[in-house]
């Protein structure tokens, strides 16, 4: 179920950053992938005039590893490249909420619907989402626009396509409707 007022939801490109692509200090498995249709989506959002968030993740956590300041690698990627008139929301933490001006840019613009994309699926996806939620918003997101990689606890590994699936699994479950790219274009038609 896709919000009837169109005009009042956003798309959130979480964290679609060149360190996550080949070549970068944390490549995620199926970013190729999940750009491709990320940037599919976006292209929708701005054929259809709907508001449009870039979120931005910069580390500036003492021992942080990737999305240092001032490097390329924090860059957003080119497949999603804002455009002079969209938002670009910087974050540093995994909550794209947590201590940045979205939620008043969201209220100010009247949103009640947000459509989530971008990465990692376990951890700056599912604490958007989930934020969202409880503050409100219908979300939903598109399970083939995001990435994630291989988890370790113990002496156990999970792979990043169980990764991703549990935690599209648990979203689905009471956050948000998980959809394939397409029928989130569909519902935008």
């Amino acid at each position: 179920m896709f919000c009837d007022a169109m005009d009042k939801t956003a798309l959130l490109l979480v964290d679609i950053q060149n360190d996550y692509f080949p070549g970068g200090k944390m490549t995620l498995e199926g970013i190729d992938a999940a750009s491709v249709n990320a940037s599919r989506l976006l292209s929708r959002f701005r054929e259809k005039r709907l508001l449009v968030f870039h979120i931005r993740h910069l580390a500036i956590q003492p021992g942080a590893t990737f999305f240092l300041p001032d490097t390329p690698g924090s860059e957003i990627h080119p497949s999603v490249a804002p455009l002079i008139d969209e938002t670009v929301i910087v974050k540093h933490f995994p909550n794209s909420f947590r201590e940045t001006p979205l939620l008043d840019q969201l209220k100010k613009a009247g949103v009640a619907s947000v459509a989530v994309c971008g990465a990692m699926s376990h951890m700056c996806i599912d604490a958007t989402v989930r934020a969202a939620c409880d503050l409100g918003f219908q979300c939903q997101v598109a399970h083939d626009a995001c990435a994630t990689r291989a988890l370790t606890f113990g002496r156990e590994t999970a792979p990043a396509e169980k990764v991703h699936a549990a935690f599209m699994a648990a979203l689905s479950a009471a956050y948000a409707q998980v959809l394939m790219t397409e029928e989130l274009i569909k519902n935008i038609a």
